[in-house]
């Protein structure tokens, strides 16, 4: 097992980080040194993975080897149980080990926006939302809503957040695509089924080590009061910040921050994110990807349905994953779907 995720390598490229680390070149360079701690800080933490992986591994072993020479029952309902976790374990390391792509340990950042549906789709928006929120606490993931409009009675139109986390833009880019909802509407007196669509949108944090160059002459500035849900959060200036690349089109917002100048550092980062990721596409020619991304937000185009009337069911239609816990799924559980997709896609 040492050898199928190149433990040996990792222990060894572990050393030469700390060797750098404790060299003069790394105390007198800052940078160098967070460089150098960037790296670190994962790899231990695959190298203390995989050491337990071992370690269970071993266990596994004994057990097995004890339960053949007492024939006790008991012992065989262990092993079953640690059989269980290896497997998982393992799974899980084997789906790390596919996240290779250059942009996948990074922290993620998910657009929202609500499609064909009217309050239906803002509310559904909204429960999205709070499904990745649920699923990056799961994950011990840090996020931030950084933009947030609101809709007129209900939900949201969109929303954008940060996750910070290792391989928060791996694991998160299997959810780009249209999301729809079936379920008997809470908005309608008339209690129809009603089908709503939302679309999600990952884009990789980049950070300091890629330079992107945004010239101030290709940006629309705006200004505006921010919106959100009441209490000591609400702007009572004009602090929220709306950037838009003239050049693209792509436009970003940060109303989190009391301080204008604070929302406009924010959204600066988030545009030069979202620049990077739309260099990258042309760049990959993924033409399938980046056609799927343009698809109108409406029927026919979507990657999972989410159906709680007349039956309950998930199903991503990329993989036919599909389960009846539902609620688990609107709360963060994710995860399964996110696992069968990386792994076809690989």
């Amino acid at each position: 097992m040492e050898t199928i995720f190149d433990l040996p390598g990792k222990r060894k490229r572990l050393k030469e980080l700390e060797e750098q680390l404790a060299s003069p070149d790394a105390w007198s360079d800052p940078d160098l040194s967070r460089k150098l701690n960037q790296e670190k800080k994962p790899l231990e933490g695959d190298i203390a993975e995989m050491e337990a992986l071992i370690d269970l591994k071993d266990e596994v072993d004994t057990i097995l080897e004890l339960a053949e020479e007492e024939a006790d029952e008991s012992l065989f309902d262990e092993l079953d149980q640690n059989l269980a976790r290896l497997t998982r374990d393992v799974q899980n390391q084997e789906l790390k080990h596919m996240l290779s792509g250059e942009s996948d340990t990074k922290n993620a950042i998910i657009t929202i926006n609500s499609g064909a549906g009217g309050t239906e789709s803002q509310d559904w928006a909204d429960m999205l939302l709070r499904m990745y929120l649920h699923y990056a606490e799961k994950r011990d993931y840090k996020t931030d809503v950084v933009d947030f409009l609101p809709g007129e009675e209900a939900g949201i139109k969109n929303a954008t957040i940060t996750v910070e986390g290792r391989h928060a833009y791996g694991y998160l880019k299997a959810e780009a695509g249209v999301h729809r909802l079936v379920r008997i509407s809470p908005f309608d007196s008339n209690k129809r089924r009603h089908t709503s669509f939302a679309s999600v949108f990952i884009t990789p944090e980049i950070d300091d080590s890629i330079n992107i160059e945004v010239d101030e002459k290709d940006l629309r500035i705006d200004t505006y009061r921010s919106s959100g849900a009441g209490g000591q959060h609400v702007n009572t200036t004009d602090s929220a910040v709306r950037l838009t690349h003239l050049p693209t089109g792509i436009v970003v917002a940060c109303q989190n921050e009391r301080s204008q100048h604070k929302n406009k550092s924010t959204a600066m980062k988030l545009l030069k994110s979202k620049l990077y990721e739309f260099e990258m596409q042309k760049r990959r020619k993924e033409s399938e990807k980046t056609e799927a991304e343009k698809r109108d937000i409406s029927f026919g185009s979507q990657i999972r349905s989410y159906v709680l009337a007349p039956y309950r069911m998930v199903k991503d239609h990329r993989t036919n994953v599909e389960t009846s816990n539902v609620d688990a799924v609107l709360d963060g559980d994710i995860h399964e779907f996110i696992r069968e997709f990386l792994l076809r896609r690989a």
